[in-house]
């Protein structure tokens, strides 16, 4: 059976689809199809509409209500009049079942996608290492076995392209039309032996933490997009690939990192972001195994991002569910060059913005007060890096002296090739 295939990112039109529910209001939806439009622009599509509708709950068979498929289904035809115009797919932002995704693939007649398939199509197209491109493709298994029938049948349809069977790759960096006789027991197979590869590379991964000698491990942690690799590279003068593009960095980067004489171990990892699939997360086991070890976690917030509240309560959610929540860390809150601090009091209808905020005000902000190791940087404009550099030398050594009371880190020498991965 032939490997997961990569192709080169087309530009193809999108329309995204999101529900109000009384769980989901609509300011929310609207953030949640906010970051649903920069998944699809980092997957190489251009969203041009959105379509939201107000409903208890999702309707088990076609998602959304048959009046607004019928208004999407319009929207879709008049487009197909201009060749240029013409819509490619259409982008929801749950996960749909298998009889979802048959009905409004038979009502739409457009290749459709949902969160997961979009999240599982941006992984596979960033995947670099063995180890990255393994961990995709179990977990693209893992979310096709369930459809298998509606993927084989869509993708014969489409001929690996758009609703008109013109070339198209966004949703489709996986099994193309030469694979359609692929089989349930293929799969099945193919994941086992996946699955034995990833337990090789787990236990190449934990030697070499094994290997590290006795330093202090520091994890950089955070929702996709904060800043973490820039970050990275500042603090360990490296080249990690930082881009303003959700989940830049897959695969887990450690380097060793010098703060005046103390040396420890700093690691880049994958970013967190709501509603991330369970299997992804599972397939992913060996690269978050360095937030599971690490004795110090540094939590990148984008204090920027109009939503920056609710993506600390999903990454703290992620930490929970790795079981890493209670760890020692330390909050850094990046990109204050771009924050404009809105101030609201209770009896107060219009909040008052202020731009250019200090870092004496920030300090005097609720922000201040979720953590005892709280600090405001820009990494961009390298702000406040030194007073950052200064806690992370006080929380580092308390550690080391803690977990190492007699090993004199002073006189250490550690291979550098060692623990780059």
């Amino acid at each position: 059976m032939k490997e997961f295939v990569i192709s080169e990112a087309q530009t193809e039109k999108a329309i995204l689809v999101g529900l109000i529910t009384q769980q989901q209001d609509e300011r929310k939806t609207n953030e949640y199809l906010d970051e649903l439009a920069f998944l699809a622009e980092t997957a190489g599509a251009e969203v041009v509409k959105r379509f939201t509708q107000k409903l208890d709950q999702a309707n088990s068979v076609t998602y959304l209500g048959k009046g607004k498929l019928q208004e999407i289904r319009t929207y879709i035809a008049e487009r197909e009049e201009i060749p240029e115009e013409e819509i490619g797919m259409v982008i929801f932002d749950d996960e749909l079942s298998a009889k979802q995704l048959r009905n409004i693939e038979a009502e739409l007649k457009v290749k459709i996608l949902d969160r997961t398939s979009l999240i599982l199509d941006i992984f596979a197209m960033r995947a670099q290492t063995a180890n990255a491109k393994t961990q995709v493709e179990l977990a693209q298994y893992k979310y096709m076995l369930p459809r298998l029938q509606r993927l084989w049948t869509h993708l014969e349809r489409q001929g690996g392209g758009s609703g008109s069977g013109k070339g198209g790759s966004v949703g489709l960096r996986g099994p193309g039309e030469t694979q359609l006789e692929m089989d349930r027991r293929i799969i099945l197979n193919r994941m086992s032996l996946l699955k034995q590869q990833l337990v090789e590379i787990d236990k190449q991964k934990s030697t070499q933490r094994k290997n590290r000698g006795r330093l202090i491990r520091v994890a950089l942690v955070g929702y996709t997009n904060v800043g973490k690799s820039t970050l990275m590279n500042l603090l360990a003068k490296s080249e990690v690939f930082a881009e303003n593009k959700l989940f830049a960095t897959l695969d887990t980067t450690v380097r060793k990192v010098i703060i005046e004489n103390l040396p420890f171990l700093l690691s880049d990892t994958v970013g967190f972001i709501r509603k991330l699939p369970t299997d992804l997360v599972d397939s992913f086991k060996s690269t978050l195994d360095e937030v599971r070890e690490a004795d110090l976690l540094v939590h990148v917030v984008d204090i920027s991002h109009p939503d920056f509240e609710e993506q600390i309560k999903v990454v703290e959610k992620t930490l929970a569910d790795l079981d890493s929540s209670n760890k020692p860390s330390i909050i850094v809150f990046n990109k204050i060059d771009a924050y404009t601090y809105v101030e609201k009091e209770a009896d107060d209808l219009a909040p008052r913005t202020k731009e250019n905020i200090s870092l004496e005000e920030l300090m005097k902000t609720w922000m201040a007060k979720l953590n005892d190791n709280c600090i405001f940087i820009s990494a961009r404009e390298k702000k406040n890096i030194d007073e950052l550099k200064k806690l992370l030398y006080g929380k580092v050594k308390e550690l080391h002296v803690q977990k190492y009371p007699y090993n004199d880190f002073l006189y250490q020498t550690y291979d550098e090739e060692e623990i780059q991965e």
